[in-house]
């Protein structure tokens, strides 16, 4: 889970990273108060979860207030990858000397915890990873190894800090692990860590993602307004109202509303369409032993998505019963209604049942059972897969 820059600056200095003055404002009139109030040339960054901010012209440099009013203007009209600019960082603007890159990561691969330094500031790690390896340095922890001061330095001297500069520089990179550490950070990192003319060190951009399954811990995180939300951007409508209905859901950018059981079959089924020509507009898991009114509710969520043309839906029953799966559909069926197509197939754990209750609310209600198309043992999986396909192609 991603926070914002701001966010980590501000997390920063609590552990006495040096960053820029700054202020995170919501309109234009705010930007041009805050550099006239500073008397300094400022840089106005996006807030937005996701990179590549700088190439999509969400980075101005202004030298004046009316300047920095009109930058926000435009700011403020953007969308970077699909996400619109609704704040915006006003920084001090400083003139550098040299850039450095600084970051904390996961060793997935070696189980460690990594710390990075290289010469090379301001650009994508990434990049220098692939076009300059040599220039990156790096020490590996085990995750409940102690790092010192005395690496930290050498790690500053490694990527050419001056020695009259070792122990300032020190003192950050050991001072991000901490960080690190306390928050049950993925990443941290600084890109850039500016050397100025003044011989100043400081975090003039910083990232910073946590582990979303350790929030609990964390109720400064809260205090300071941080919610749970993607690695890029923010949560959707239906995300957040899933997350109030206590349903694992994440919307992606297909048409077929994707209605399984477990997270496995859900995976399996997101699977299945993308092999026959379809895309998901969703990943979304019921859970163990899931209630009819759990199961209604994930059917709202799709018939209520505009994008989603038609539904596929599956069940498996093994500690979730085919009975139960269908008094969900029913009561959904009953409450609520379906605008979309939908085809769906239940095997296991009584499904026999399942289908008698198909039947006995047909023939009670048949209208409410027009869009819909159900299947027991006898087709396979991947003809439901292929027929919601086909069913969201009529629709297109």
């Amino acid at each position: 889970m991603r926070l914002y820059e701001f966010e980590a600056k501000r997390i920063f200095s609590e552990f006495k990273i040096p960053i820029p003055q700054g202020k995170v404002v919501s309109s234009p009139d705010e930007a041009k108060k805050f550099a006239g109030d500073l008397k300094e040339p400022v840089v106005l960054k996006s807030q937005i979860l996701s990179g590549g901010r700088g190439k999509a012209g969400g980075i101005k440099f202004a030298d004046t207030p009316d300047e920095a009013y009109s930058f926000a203007q435009k700011l403020f009209t953007l969308k970077i990858k699909g996400f619109p600019v609704e704040k915006i960082l006003v920084d001090q603007r400083f003139k550098i000397e040299k850039e450095f890159y600084i970051g904390v990561t996961l060793d997935r691969l070696n189980y460690k915890i990594v710390v990075i330094a290289s010469s090379e500031g301001g650009v994508e790690i990434e990049e220098v990873a692939r076009e300059h390896p040599e220039k990156i340095k790096r020490i590996a922890l085990d995750v409940d190894e102690r790092f010192f001061s005395f690496q930290a330095q050498g790690l500053a001297k490694e990527i050419g800090i001056q020695s009259s500069d070792i122990r300032t520089v020190g003192s950050i990179i050991l001072s991000l692990w901490k960080l690190y550490k306390k928050y049950d950070a993925k990443l941290v990192e600084i890109n850039p860590l500016v050397r100025t003319v003044d011989k100043e060190y400081i975090a003039c951009d910083g990232r910073m993602s946590v582990d979303d399954d350790a929030l609990f811990r964390h109720p400064e995180l809260e205090r300071m307004g941080v919610e749970k939300r993607h690695e890029e951007g923010e949560m959707t409508k239906r995300e957040r109202q899933a997350k109030e209905w206590g349903i694992p859901y994440l919307d992606l950018d297909g048409d077929i509303g994707m209605f399984p059981g477990g997270a496995g079959f859900g995976i399996m089924g997101n699977d299945f369409i993308n092999y026959f020509g379809g895309k998901p507009a969703n990943f979304m898991d019921s859970g163990g032993g899931p209630t009819p009114e759990r199961l209604a509710q994930m059917l709202v969520l799709l018939d209520e998505n505009p994008n989603v043309k038609a539904i596929f839906g599956a069940r498996f029953g093994g500690i979730s019963r085919c009975d139960d799966f269908a008094r969900g559909v029913v009561m959904f069926l009953k409450e609520h209604g379906l605008s979309k197509p939908m085809v769906l197939r239940m095997t296991g754990n009584m499904w026999k049942e399942g289908l008698d209750i198909f039947e006995k609310a047909e023939k009670e209600n048949p209208e409410i059972f027009k869009k819909i198309e159900i299947h027991g043992i006898g087709t396979p999986i991947e003809e439901i897969a292929k027929r919601a396909v086909e069913l969201a192609k009529k629709d297109r």
